[in-house]
């Protein structure tokens, strides 16, 4: 009786943990400053990071450059903006931000696009 009251106890306290599903961000890649692939420059694009969404927060690979990292809304206009740095593995965004968003992230010669649903 005492492990399936455990069991049960157990399953709840995860449930109500699990309020925000964990997604992973899917990323488009461009380069920085107007070049294009090939001429001197990388003939295929940087691999886009692995970062994933649970509620108000992102989380990165362990192994990953530094980023900025900028959110804008619908209309463009930047919501919020912060540095990510290598060794960071998450970063909190506002509460106050409530809706559908582009993220960026960009490194010297980088740029990657995706959206997020807060």
């Amino acid at each position: 009786m005492k492990k399936i009251l455990i069991v049960i106890f157990t399953f709840l306290m995860s449930m109500s943990a699990q309020a925000y599903e964990c997604i992973k961000i899917s990323f488009v890649c461009q380069g920085l400053h107007g070049w294009t692939l090939g001429h001197n420059h990388p003939k295929s694009p940087a691999q886009p990071p692995t970062v994933y969404i649970e509620g108000y927060t992102l989380t990165f690979s362990i192994d990953h450059p530094a980023y900025v990292l900028t959110i804008k809304d619908e209309d463009g206009e930047v919501v919020h903006s912060t540095e990510v740095y290598s060794a960071q593995t998450q970063v909190m965004l506002p509460s106050s931000l409530s809706g559908s968003y582009e993220i960026e992230l960009a490194t010297d010669n980088w740029l990657f696009t995706g959206w997020i649903t807060l």
